[in-house]
């Protein structure tokens, strides 16, 4: 009861980030292909620099990512000017020699093309690659971000948890009182061990996260991100209940637009995420991605289902040898998964009553964008391996 009022309050408190992030956020982030790669010499077409953030801002409106939804332009990690670390003023300053038309320039451009500017920072003395970050530093950087046009800050950890407790809600009422409205992603949680029901979510949400990064940072290949699936599948119950209009649980980047991985697990990935109403921040370089997995991506029906309006978070339902059944509650019926993590072909039913279902419902398949008819009480179909079935029910 205690943990239920703490988070009325909470949900009280920040009335306005429902507004933030209605729907969870969608966009394109750096750090998962081009990492903290600063040798623009030798490495121009993957340096972390302004000719990279401009190319991707033009993949992402020309190959038509901005009209299906991912309107953000994501900085991770080593924009910043190390020596010195800040300006007279006390503000953080992006590298002169690789962004040399500053950050307002910067979002001027994302921001003329309809596209969303986020930058990225830590709740530490310095960031996970070393840069200067914003421990102490919280309402003069918040600030700052408001003064480029920034739109989302993304706030790592890097340091001592300890610290995390004061940092991160001096960050988050810093940007609140900044001024310009912000979407304010967290990576508390990430820090604080593998066990989600012993973690501060009403902390989170008090702190005015819109979002939070859960747990362990994704890699590029089919064994990070299936562990990843299967954490959410363990504590899904856990995170549901934190999940609503305003505050999104994060598991990391999509993958998707790889060749680590293949059609099938980008499908899944895709499916999963979209069950679990995450953000769908792509971490690929959009200038290669392969024709298949693109088409993943643009899917307008799955974009749908992750980004419904009811904003209820899916869950998975059912796991046995044959594979996992995952679901959720949508604004116009149900959306399902029916995931094969095995290395084999395999035949997975979904039966209706698991999620309370007496009726007869009409079934489209989502990736094939075709209705497959009236089904009475169960659906069954084969699934490849490492792949993933996805269906929405509707009333017949």
């Amino acid at each position: 009861m205690l943990s239920k009022m703490l988070v009325a309050a909470a949900l009280c408190g920040v009335a306005s980030g429902a507004d933030l992030a209605p729907t969870p956020p969608m966009g394109w982030m750096s750090w998962e292909i081009f990492r903290c790669e600063v040798d623009c010499v030798n490495h121009n077409e993957s340096c972390i620099n302004e000719y990279l953030y401009k190319t991707m801002t033009d993949e992402l409106v020309s190959g038509g990512y901005l009209a299906a939804g991912y309107n953000g332009i994501h900085l991770d990690d080593c924009w910043m000017r190390k020596t010195p670390p800040r300006d007279s003023q006390g503000r953080l300053f992006p590298d002169p020699q690789r962004f040399p038309s500053g950050f307002q320039a910067l979002g001027d451009y994302m921001h003329q093309k309809g596209v969303k500017f986020a930058v990225y920072t830590a709740e530490s003395a310095t960031t996970c690659a070393g840069y200067p970050a914003s421990k102490g530093y919280e309402k003069i950087d918040a600030d700052t971000f408001a003064s480029w046009g920034v739109d989302y800050v993304k706030v790592d950890g890097c340091g001592d948890a300890q610290y995390y407790p004061t940092g991160y809600p001096l960050m988050g009422n810093s940007l609140v009182n900044s001024s310009r409205d912000i979407v304010y992603s967290c990576s508390w949680p990430a820090y604080l061990g593998n066990d989600e029901t012993k973690k501060p979510y009403e902390q989170f949400i008090a702190a005015h996260c819109n979002l939070w990064r859960n747990w362990a940072d994704i890699q590029c290949n089919w064994n990070s991100l299936s562990s990843i699936i299967e954490h959410w599948g363990e504590y899904g119950s856990t995170l549901q209940k934190y999940a609503a209009p305003g505050h999104w649980n994060d598991p990391d980047m999509l993958l998707i637009g790889n060749t680590c991985i293949t059609e099938d697990e980008a499908r899944t990935q895709m499916a999963i995420w979209s069950i679990s109403a995450a953000p769908l921040i792509m971490g690929n370089d959009l200038r290669i991605v392969p024709d298949a997995h693109k088409t993943i991506l643009l899917n307008a029906e799955a974009i749908a289902v992750d980004q419904d309006k009811l904003g209820k978070m899916g869950i998975r339902i059912s796991t046995s040898t044959t594979g996992q059944v995952w679901a959720r509650q949508l604004s116009d019926g149900w959306a399902v998964a029916l995931y094969n993590p095995s290395a084999a072909t395999a035949k997975i039913t979904f039966h209706f009553s698991s999620v309370g279902i007496t009726t007869a419902m009409n079934i489209r398949d989502l990736w094939a964008h075709k209705d497959l008819g009236s089904f009475n009480s169960a659906y069954t179909t084969t699934v490849p391996t490492h792949g993933t079935a996805f269906i929405k029910l509707t009333s017949a």
